[in-house]
């Protein structure tokens, strides 16, 4: 009996993972661990404070793993939101979590920003339909249907207007439930403008959710779909500002700021066999 049991656990499947989210004004980190396909959240982490991410995420994702009792070197995988959203805040959490891999050797998952916005709504009745603010009158936006826990995407993540955006979602003749950063921007003029019946989600699952996005990156995993550390950049929808006021110039710009950002995941390539993790961000992330 005693032996029985020991052969089942070697054939356990065990996986711990770390999910950044700087996508938006909410910065999140979460740890979470599978075992044979059942998920437990170990520790979650969500703060909007005003102040910057590179300001607070490193210090969450450092508490977390100090209260949680977890060495990062038991992580097995490490998951980030791919966009759109935010062009500095992307970058932040997105060299974090390259960091991380290139210093411990581990797979990248990217999961698209309003699909982990989204899943937090799983299981909700008729259309779910995230907005995240990319400001000048437009959203970023998609639109969901659930059945259960799976996810079917009725519209592809685009920026556009509102008005664009109302007249979709009327077009469906379903109830809506809307979340995201870009609701309370546009709220009254979604008052207007929808025909449909809808509703706003609760304040705990009106934001980015790094634990929405550990369970979609489970997801992932397991059907194989990691992305390269080296070469995987996030999805911004659009130009970035700098190429939108600067045409000739703007891209240039963007690269340089770029590679700012990402001191710190280049850091950790150059150092990787001297530099400890703390070591690295705590030079790269000011």
């Amino acid at each position: 009996m005693h032996t029985t049991q020991w052969q089942a656990n070697t054939t356990e499947i065990h996986m711990k993972l770390l999910a950044i989210d700087t996508s938006g004004p909410v910065a999140a980190a979460a740890l979470a661990e599978e075992t044979d396909g059942a998920q437990k959240l170990i520790a979650g982490f969500r703060l909007q404070s005003g102040l910057t991410h590179s300001e607070t995420l490193m210090p969450m994702t450092e508490q977390m793993f100090s209260l949680a009792r977890i060495d990062k070197k038991e992580l097995d995988a490490v998951a980030v939101t791919a966009g759109p959203g935010s062009f500095t805040g992307l970058r932040i959490g997105v060299s974090a979590a390259k960091g991380l891999c290139f210093a411990l050797d581990l797979p990248l998952v990217a999961v698209p920003t309003l699909d982990v916005i989204a899943y937090q709504m799983a299981g909700a009745p008729g259309v779910v339909c995230p907005m995240m603010d990319a400001r000048r009158g437009q959203v970023y936006t998609a639109a969901y249907r659930f059945s259960g826990n799976e996810m079917e995407q009725l519209l592809t993540a685009r920026a556009v207007p509102v008005e664009a955006l109302a007249e979709e979602l009327n077009t469906m003749q379903d109830a809506v439930t809307l979340l995201g950063d870009g609701v309370p921007v546009y709220l009254d003029r979604m008052k207007e403008l929808l025909t449909v019946p809808f509703t706003v989600a609760p304040v705990h699952r009106d934001r980015q959710s790094a634990e929405a996005l550990a369970a979609l990156a489970f997801k992932y995993l397991a059907e194989g779909k990691m992305v390269d550390p080296a070469s995987f950049t996030p999805e911004y929808l659009r130009p970035s500002q700098a190429e939108r006021n600067f045409p000739d110039d703007g891209l240039l710009i963007r690269r340089a700021v770029e590679a700012m950002i990402d001191d710190a995941h280049k850091a950790a390539i150059g150092e990787i066999s001297s530099a400890s993790y703390e070591d690295v961000f705590g030079r790269g992330n000011d």
